[in-house]
């Protein structure tokens, strides 16, 4: 089974009906995930994945700001993401066909803390042929997620998912125009200011109480970027990557999974994930530059809405949609709205939406966040 593309013009490997078979034989079934990036929240590893997705929240990022306000030191919900590579887009079944990270969700039954060890329990959920603009047929890959703690407790359900698609009908689509962005030395001024304007505006230490948020309420804006590769390699340090590796590390991935080795120009092989920063091989699977990671991106959309709800509320949910590629140079602008207030339960539903500079969609999402009450109960 094969795309548009003729065999002359192909370069990587196409989907075939036997290796789609061999993929849905797997559904409902536990999938065996690499190692961890991270396998306990330790102080370190909270501020590396808070420095890596540009959120200096004091109560993840300094151990004395909690114990200083009575509380244990939190971590940003989505650092779940360096937890567990499934969860993070690490895919099974149909070698040399590229993944692409379009989403995830998180279910948390308690906030995650320092000193967490949790384990996913990863199992594939669905597969499903998706029509696309970008690569004419495409899967949706669906993962399930559940992170116990060493008890056996859920604290949280995951689910992410990824679009499998040939690397060269994806490459003959062109659905991408080339983006060319350029900022002068007074626009990179006016993004600094930004950033400085949203360290006054984070709520932190103050209570946000359910009362006084209403139906339209608006969640400042949070600026990403504009993004470069030294941006990937800082989220990297904090999530850890999907196949990342050195030496004879990487020789073994690679004769354990030949498929992910792609030789580069000086014919060494690297894996598909150097698409976050080798412009060439990303213009070989269709997009017109180097591009952001998808788990980092929903990482965003949850700083909006912790700085937003403040160090008393509790983010129950989150389900954020990656919409499109963010390539080197580009600005992200995150923000949301209020939907829906829930006194009684003390829930309140949030919008989630983020664009690039030029307008275009780059993220949305939902999210459910418990606030405290002003009438003293608590979050």
């Amino acid at each position: 089974m094969s795309i548009s593309t003729s065999d002359d013009r192909r370069e990587f490997p196409a989907v075939t009906d036997e290796e789609l078979e061999k993929l849905r034989s797997m559904i409902g079934q536990p999938v065996r995930s690499d190692r961890p990036h991270v396998a306990e929240l330790t102080p370190d590893a909270i501020r590396h994945y808070a420095y890596g997705i540009g959120d200096r929240n004091p109560l993840w990022t300094d151990p004395g700001y909690a114990p200083a306000h009575g509380r244990p030191q939190g971590a940003p919900p989505t650092a779940l993401l360096a937890m567990d590579k499934v969860f993070s887009g690490y895919v099974t079944g149909l070698p040399g066909i590229h993944a692409m990270y379009a989403g995830a969700s998180f279910r948390f039954e308690r906030p995650i803390v320092a000193g967490d060890r949790l384990s996913g329990n990863a199992f594939l959920a669905e597969l499903i042929e998706r029509p696309s603009r970008f690569a004419g047929r495409s899967w949706q890959q669906i993962y399930e997620v559940p992170f116990t703690d060493p008890d056996g407790n859920l604290v949280c359900t995951g689910r992410s998912y990824c679009f499998r698609i040939e690397r060269d009908s994806a490459r003959e689509a062109k659905k991408y125009d080339e983006i060319q962005v350029r900022w002068t030395p007074e626009q990179i001024d006016e993004i600094a200011q930004r950033y400085l304007d949203e360290e006054a505006r984070r709520r932190g230490n103050v209570p946000r109480f359910v009362e006084d948020v209403a139906v339209g309420d608006r969640l400042p804006q949070i600026t990403k970027g504009p993004y470069t590769a030294t941006t990937a390699i800082a989220y990297l340090l904090g999530w850890g990557g999907l196949y990342v590796r050195a030496h004879a590390d990487a020789f073994d991935l690679y004769r354990r999974h030949p498929a992910l080795a792609i030789p580069n120009e000086w014919g060494v092989p690297e894996p598909p994930e150097r698409v976050h920063w080798d412009p060439d091989l990303a213009r070989r699977v269709g997009v017109p530059g180097a591009y952001d990671y998808g788990p980092e991106r929903v990482s965003w959309m949850g700083h909006v809405v912790t700085d937003w709800m403040g160090d008393d509320g509790f983010l129950r949910t989150l389900d954020v949609q990656v919409r499109r590629h963010n390539v080197l140079g580009e600005l992200v602008t995150c923000w949301g709205e209020v939907t829906e207030v829930d006194t009684a339960t003390r829930t309140v539903t949030v919008q989630l939406m983020a664009t690039n500079q030029d307008g275009h969609e780059s993220a949305r999402g939902t999210a459910e966040v418990v606030l405290p009450s002003s009438a003293g109960s608590g979050a």
